[in-house]
């Protein structure tokens, strides 16, 4: 049986509040431009707000009136989303937990992931919000997954509970080594 190729997510649409604590919420506390705005097709009574999230691609809200904000109301349940992490770079973390304060949104101290560090909020209507930060750059050519798999492997093969600095560093030279031909390679080869 054949499976269906993904190449990437399209958008992801969420159920927000009303209108205006939408757009406040995503557009000004995270900088995510306000593109358009429609009703929902689906329902007539809501809105359906455009955000981009920094990559081109969509986050959509959907907006009710009747709704208002209450930080508790995600569920937890299994089979709902947990969080959506959005990607920033070291430089906005680092100011994020003074922004979020001065926005009044409560938030986790910054958490050491291993390979990211990241910050938790709640959006309007209690869904989890991460901040992500990655704590490497892949070499020239490789995706931030093609490091993250070799340095599974690597983690694995050392029996360490996750992936670290050392896993990352490791898994960054193979796939230098194997990307990046070099001269004094070929003639240490050559003289052997």
């Amino acid at each position: 049986m054949q499976k269906i190729q993904v190449q990437g997510v399209h958008h992801i649409t969420l159920n927000g509040a009303d209108r205006q604590t939408s757009i406040d919420f995503w557009e000004g506390a995270l900088g995510m431009p306000f593109l358009f705005d429609q009703p929902n097709l689906d329902d007539p009574d809501e809105g359906h707000l455009y955000f981009d999230p920094g990559d081109g691609r969509l986050i959509t809200v959907f907006t009710n009136e009747s709704r208002s904000a209450d930080p508790g109301a995600n569920p937890r349940d299994p089979g709902t989303v947990h969080h959506i992490a959005f990607n920033v770079s070291h430089a906005s973390l680092t100011q994020a937990l003074e922004r979020l304060d001065a926005r009044g949104i409560a938030h986790t101290p910054i958490k050491d992931r291993g390979f990211m560090d990241s910050v938790y909020f709640r959006d309007p209507l209690g869904l989890t919000i991460e901040l992500a930060c990655y704590r490497f750059e892949p070499p020239r050519g490789c995706s931030h997954a093609d490091v993250l798999i070799r340095a599974h492997r690597l983690r694995v093969a050392a029996g360490d509970r996750s992936i670290g600095q050392g896993h990352l560093a490791d898994a960054i030279e193979a796939l230098v080594r194997e990307r990046q031909d070099s001269l004094s390679a070929a003639d240490r080869a050559a003289l052997s």
